[in-house]
C-alpha cells in the first residue's frame, strides 16, 4: 500500500474532501497543517512517504530535500509555474515524476478585485474602527480617472485591465514579452516597468516567479510610487522585495498595500503580523475556494494515472 502525505493543509480540509475515499485499499492518506522549521525536520516527516501532495509552494523541494528522501516516487503538485521543486537536475536524478494540475484564474481575479477595493476603500481600517465604537476615521479614494499599472499583462492580468476599464481607469501594461499589439488588445498602453510605478496609482502584480521575476519589484520601483499609490500583489510574495516594500510601509512613502501571498506566510512568521495596518495581507484565501480546492484534490489524486 503507498503512502501519501498532504503538505500544509493549512485549513484542515483535506482529508473532507470524497475523493480520497477512492483510493481505500490501495493507498493511506495523512494531511499536515504545519510546517517543519528546517529541512532535517520536514525529512524525517516525510522518509516514510512515496507520494507527496504539496499544496501550492509553501514547502519548497530543493535538491538537498530530493537527496535525501529515498522513498519519494511522485509529487503532485497543486497549481502550475510554482518553481519550488528542483525539476530539471534533482527530480530527473532521482526518477521522481512530477505532475502538475490546473491553477485557478478565476478566483485570483476576483480576489485582486477583492483586495485592490478593500486597500483604497479602508474597509479593514474602518470595520476595525466601527468594532471599537469609531466612525469614519479617514477618506476613502474614488478610482475613476485613476491610473492602474499591471504588471504581467496576461490571462489574469488582462481581466484586471477590464476590471480597471469599467471602474473608468486609465490602464498601463507591463510585461517581459509584452507588445503594443497585445497590450491595446486588453484595453492597456505598454509603458516601461519604472515608468509603470511612476505614473499608476495603483500597481497591480500579476506576473509568474521564475529565476528572471523573482524580486523583480525592487526598493527602486517602488520608490518612484506616488505617495499616494497602493500596490497589489495576488501572485507570489517573492516577486517583490518584502524588505524594501516593508520600509516603504513604515516610513509613508507609499499609501498602502495588499497581498495574498507574502514570502514568510506562516502566521508565526508573518512580517505584516500586527505591524502595517494599512496593508491587509490575507492569507491566499484565493485558491482556497471550494471549487478550486476540490478540482486540484481530484487532479492531484489522479496524477499517478
Amino acid at each position: 500500500m503507498k503512502r501519501i502525505a498532504v503538505l500544509d493543509d493549512y485549513q484542515g480540509v483535506v482529508l473532507s474532501l470524497p475523493y480520497w475515499a477512492r483510493l481505500g485499499g490501495l493507498a493511506s492518506v495523512d494531511a499536515y497543517r504545519d510546517s517543519p522549521a528546517d529541512e532535517s525536520a520536514l525529512v524525517r516527516r516525510l522518509r516514510q512517504y512515496e507520494i507527496v501532495v504539496p499544496i501550492r509552494e509553501r514547502t519548497p523541494f530543493p535538491a538537498s530535500l530530493l537527496d535525501r528522501l529515498p522513498s519519494l516516487e511522485l509529487l503532485a503538485l497543486t497549481g502550475r509555474n510554482s518553481g519550488h521543486v528542483d525539476l530539471l537536475e534533482a527530480a530527473t536524478a532521482h526518477g521522481i515524476l512530477v505532475t502538475e494540475t490546473e491553477g485557478s484564474g478565476t478566483s485570483a481575479i476576483e480576489h485582486t478585485m477583492a483586495l485592490l477595493l478593500a486597500v483604497v476603500r479602508r474597509i479593514p481600517q474602518e470595520d476595525r474602527a466601527m468594532r471599537q465604537g469609531g466612525w469614519q476615521t479617514g477618506l476613502a479614494v474614488d478610482l475613476s480617472g485613476k491610473t492602474l499599472g499591471i504588471v504581467g499583462l496576461g490571462r489574469i492580468g488582462s481581466r484586471i485591465a477590464g476590471f480597471g476599464k469599467f471602474l473608468g481607469m486609465r490602464v498601463l501594461g507591463w510585461g517581459p514579452t509584452l507588445d503594443d499589439e497585445r497590450a491595446a488588445a486588453a484595453g492597456a498602453r505598454r509603458v516601461s516597468l519604472d515608468d509603470l510605478f511612476r505614473e499608476s496609482d495603483v500597481v497591480s502584480i500579476h506576473l509568474r516567479l521564475s529565476e528572471r521575476t523573482r524580486q523583480i519589484i525592487k526598493a527602486e520601483q517602488l520608490s518612484l510610487m506616488k505617495p499616494t499609490a497602493f500596490l497589489i500583489n495576488t501572485a507570489r510574495g517573492a516577486l517583490v522585495d518584502e524588505e524594501a516594500l516593508i520600509a516603504a510601509l513604515a516610513e509613508k512613502r507609499i499609501a498602502g498595500a495588499a497581498s495574498s501571498s507574502v514570502r514568510r506566510c506562516m502566521p508565526s512568521t508573518n512580517t505584516y503580523k500586527g505591524r502595517y495596518p494599512r496593508a491587509p495581507s490575507t492569507h491566499t484565501q484565493s485558491r482556497a475556494a471550494p471549487r478550486w480546492r476540490d478540482r486540484i484534490a481530484l487532479e492531484a489524486m489522479n496524477a499517478g494515472g
